[in-house]
């Protein structure tokens, strides 16, 4: 895959691939992928064919410590790969109003950055999305080997349905508990839409739901798939996800947000 490579002030590296737009009527879209996850993954390749056939700006990128970027994943924390996606907002989208769709955890960080920068984001699509995993992996899943573990070496492995276990850090956990989000109202107006699986072993359904009655915009919808899984990448999964992009896209755009000329 050809790609590019921009470096943050800190000399961090990331690795993304953009398509610009042909048209400047529709917003720009922007892919956050989930843990562990990198940017070659079917959802955002059948993304950026989509938006190509629409002539939509889109624009999909590895966090550091995933995929082609720079960094180890040990390292990583939260608020580091928010700072990478706040980063190829503020420098790769043309100023354009942004649609944010977050896979997993891209859906934390979807609505992090919906939070903090509402002045560029139009919309945000949730796929499955995972606020406050650390909550959840800590207190439902972990063995009391792996707290202890994580408490006395700073690290631990939780089982993965996708390959080798996930390094856990207690520097990403205790930095996650600063940026939870579901215990106090969502402080965003967008549009959200929720696409989530029913059969979903990672995030459970009720999740949606959660999210839906912590947020403050009036505009919140949620897609249940019957037989959906944690991915959502089938082609039924798929049609669902450009579906619900194609009605956002048909939306007034948020004359708040710049657009580049």
């Amino acid at each position: 895959m050809q790609y590019n490579i921009i470096k943050k002030p800190d000399g961090a590296e990331l690795a993304y691939k953009k398509t610009d737009p042909t048209n400047k009527n529709l917003p720009f879209i922007m892919f956050l992928g989930g843990f562990m996850s990198d940017m070659q993954g079917s959802k955002a390749e059948f993304l950026e064919e989509t938006c190509i056939a629409r002539g939509q700006g889109f624009i999909r990128f590895d966090y550091q410590g995933h995929g082609l970027s720079s960094g180890k994943f040990t390292e990583g924390t939260i608020s580091k790969w928010l700072d990478d996606a706040n980063f190829i907002i503020d420098n790769l989208t043309n100023d354009m109003p942004v649609i944010l769709i977050g896979s997993s955890m891209g859906g934390w960080l979807s609505l992090l950055l919906g939070i903090n920068k509402p002045s560029r984001i139009e919309s945000i699509i949730g796929i499955a999305a995972a606020p406050d995993f650390s909550i959840d992996m800590y207190n439902l899943e972990f063995s009391e080997l792996q707290k202890t573990e994580l408490r006395d070496n700073g690290i631990t492995y939780f089982d993965s349905d996708y390959g080798d276990p996930y390094p856990i850090t207690k520097n990403l956990m205790d930095d996650a508990n600063q940026n939870l989000i579901l215990d106090k109202p969502i402080n965003i107006n967008c549009p959200v839409r929720l696409i989530q699986g029913m059969r979903d072993k990672s995030v459970i359904p009720e999740k949606a739901n959660r999210i839906k009655n912590n947020l403050i915009s009036k505009d919140v919808e949620i897609h249940f798939i019957k037989d959906g899984d944690h991915s959502l990448s089938r082609p039924d999964d798929l049609k669902i996800l450009n579906n619900v992009i194609e009605k956002l896209n048909q939306q007034p755009i948020n004359n708040n947000i710049a657009v580049s000329g």
